[in-house]
C-alpha cells in the first residue's frame, strides 16, 4: 500500500488518559477518529518501514526523554497543550537528518510538539476551552513512554509497530477507535 506513515511519541498510561480523556471531552465526536497523541511526523513515505522500525529500536534502547507539558496553545478553531522536551526533539532531528530528502515540507519544517485537545471547533468554542484550561495552568512533567508508527489510511491510524523506551514496563499504545 501507499499509504503514508505517521510517527508519534506514546504518553505513559496516566499522562495518555488524561489527555485522552479531554480530547474526547472537547473534539468534535464526528471527527475525533484518533486518540490524543504527539506527532513527530505526519507523513513518511511506506517504503521507509523497515529501516525506521532498525532506526527507533536502536532509539528507544535509551533511556525515556525527559518532557513535560509547558503551555497551553490557542489554535484558532481549536486548543492543544504544549510539549517541551530537548530530547525528544533531537530525538526527531536525528531521524529528520536521516529522511532528509523523502519528508514532506510540514515534516521538515522545525517542530512544534503538542498534544490536540479540540480541533475543528468554533473559534468561540476554541476561545472559552483555552481561558478554561489557561485558568490556573501549571507547567507538569510529561512521561514519553516509547515511539510507534501508524499507517494512514485516511481515518482512524492502523498500528505499524510501537517500540517502548528502555526501562519502561509497557508503553500505552493508543487504542484506535
Amino acid at each position: 500500500m501507499n499509504d503514508p506513515l505517521i510517527l508519534t511519541a506514546l504518553m505513559g498510561p496516566a499522562d495518555f488518559a488524561w489527555a485522552d480523556g479531554l480530547r474526547r471531552a472537547h473534539f468534535p465526536p464526528e471527527r475525533n477518529q484518533v486518540p490524543a497523541h504527539i506527532t513527530l511526523f505526519h507523513h513518511l513515505p511506506p517504503t521507509l518501514i523497515d529501516e525506521l522500525r532498525d532506526r527507533i529500536g536502536r532509539l528507544t534502547a535509551a533511556p525515556p526523554p525527559a518532557a513535560r507539558i509547558d503551555g497551553v496553545l490557542h489554535l484558532g478553531r481549536g486548543v492543544a497543550f504544549r510539549v517541551a522536551s530537548t530530547a525528544l526533539i533531537d530525538l526527531r532531528d536525528e531521524l529528520a537528518q536521516a529522511f532528509r530528502g523523502m519528508l514532506v515540507p510540514q515534516d521538515m519544517a522545525a517542530p512544534r510538539l503538542h498534544i490536540t485537545v479540540q480541533n475543528k471547533a468554533s473559534a468561540g468554542e476554541a476561545r472559552a476551552l483555552h481561558a478554561q484550561l489557561s485558568a490556573g495552568f501549571e507547567p507538569r512533567s510529561l512521561r514519553i513512554a516509547g515511539i510507534a508508527a501508524w499507517h494512514y489510511r485516511g481515518g482512524p491510524w492502523e498500528p505499524a509497530f510501537t517500540r517502548a523506551f528502555r526501562g519502561q514496563v509497557q508503553a500505552r499504545r493508543a487504542v484506535i477507535r
